[in-house]
């Protein structure tokens, strides 16, 4: 089982994005994600499980974060393109998207209105807690994941439907 977690992403107004920007935002989520996965295949048992985070940002239009998104956004395609290639080594590949979740990083950054804000958006109101993505990943680790191959599993408390 492998586990692609990479995630950086600054806010930039289009008009106002640099090419730096764009660099760093496609440089780790993009290029990063590709080559861990690309570097570990030699080590993977056939029937093994790829997963990647992706994030809820590439599904609504927040605004000042087209960068992050589009760097995200790719993920879902290389998990319908890997499960072809892989298909002869029964190796699934997915996507895990969360929303909001609230980790004490992100509590040091925010301000208590930034949160409320944040949360607004979310139908119960309150931000994921670590271990609900947790659960999710252990289903995409797991055999009980057997049958679930180049999908998008969204856990964001129904964000993107609303």
């Amino acid at each position: 089982m492998l586990w692609a977690n990479a995630g950086v992403g600054k806010q930039a107004r289009l008009g106002e994005i640099t090419e730096a920007d764009f660099h760093d935002a496609f440089w780790l989520n993009a290029r990063g994600t590709l080559f861990t996965v690309q570097k570990a295949l030699p080590l993977f048992n056939d029937g093994g499980s790829i997963f990647m985070t992706g994030s809820n940002a590439s599904l609504r239009g927040y605004p000042n974060w087209s960068v992050y998104a589009g760097s995200k956004a790719v993920l879902p395609a290389y998990a319908r393109v890997w499960v072809s290639e892989l298909r002869d080594r029964k190796i699934r590949v997915n996507v895990l998207t969360p929303g909001q979740v609230a980790t004490p990083a992100l509590e040091q950054v925010m301000t208590e209105e930034q949160k409320v804000q944040f949360e607004s958006v979310i139908p119960r109101r309150e931000s994921g807690r670590p271990e609900e993505i947790a659960s999710a990943a252990l289903f995409l680790a797991s055999d009980d994941s057997s049958y679930v191959n180049g999908m998008e599993l969204v856990v964001d408390g129904g964000t993107t439907v609303i």
